[in-house]
Order: C-alpha cells, then sequence, then structure tokens
C-alpha cells in the first residue's frame, strides 16, 4: 500500500488494512512535524514533492524491501503540502512474522526513503524559510 497525499491519515486505519492473520509483529514509524530544528523555532513545514515519480520509487522501495527482509507486507503512507508543529509527515508500516525482520525493514525502508525519493521539505521559522538540504523529511 503506496498513498501520496495533502491529506492526513489514521494509523489504526493503515494498520486495520495491513494487518493480516499471518503477521506476527507489526512495526511502524509515524514521523511528525516537530517545532525545533537546528536550534531554531520552527512555525510550520512545506513539502513538496514528485508526486509521480515519488509513488513509483515508494513501489520499488517496497517491493525491494519485501523480498529482501521476508515480510508479508509493507504501508508507506507520506504527506506534502502545508504542515503545521505536531502534524502527520509520514507513516511506515511492517507486517510481517516476527519482529527481526519487521523492524530490520522498517528502519531500512524508512532511510532508503531518504536517499532516494524526490521529496524536498522547507521550514518556516521566525527567523525566514530554509530549505533543509542533504536531509529528508
Amino acid at each position: 500500500m503506496i498513498d501520496v497525499t495533502k491529506e492526513d491519515f489514521s494509523v489504526d486505519e493503515a494498520l486495520e488494512r495491513l494487518r493480516s492473520r499471518g503477521m506476527g509483529a507489526l512495526v511502524t514509524f509515524v514521523g511528525v512535524v516537530r517545532d525545533s530544528s537546528r536550534g531554531k523555532a520552527v512555525d510550520r513545514i512545506e513539502i513538496q514533492v514528485y508526486e509521480e515519480m515519488a509513488r513509483r520509487q515508494l513501489e520499488e522501495i517496497r517491493e525491494e524491501a519485501i523480498a529482501r527482509f521476508g515480510v508479508e507486507e509493507i504501508a508507506i503512507i507520506h504527506r506534502y503540502g502545508s504542515l503545521e508543529v505536531s502534524d502527520n509527515i509520514m507513516m511506515i508500516a511492517v507486517g510481517g512474522g516476527h519482529r527481526p525482520e519487521a523492524f530490520d525493514a522498517c528502519r531500512w525502508v524508512l532511510e532508503t526513503i531518504k536517499e532516494k525519493v524526490p521529496i524536498w521539505k522547507k521550514e518556516i521559522t521566525p527567523e525566514g524559510d530554509f530549505w533543509v538540504e542533504g536531509e529528508k523529511p
């Protein structure tokens, strides 16, 4: 399950869509907007995405992780647009037979998204707006 959206998401609903009887582990990561970054207050962030390419790359990452780690299913949801402090940004959920491979797959998916997917973040602060370079949301 891949979703790139402006809309907020429900962690519970995503987990219910992912869950199956064969899963012994559901590992999740939910990224949220924090109120500070690099010593500066953050009012909100703006996330831009090349949506078509991002969807394609997220699906490739999902498929590779399932094959590499032997997990059953992976859901990736990533938001874009203007997000306020405490808003959800991203969710990765991995369902597998056992926790070690589910945790490993979740971390690998997160790090691979940060490296490869065309998503950009601008922090809106009282001191001005700053594009975050060399780091993904």
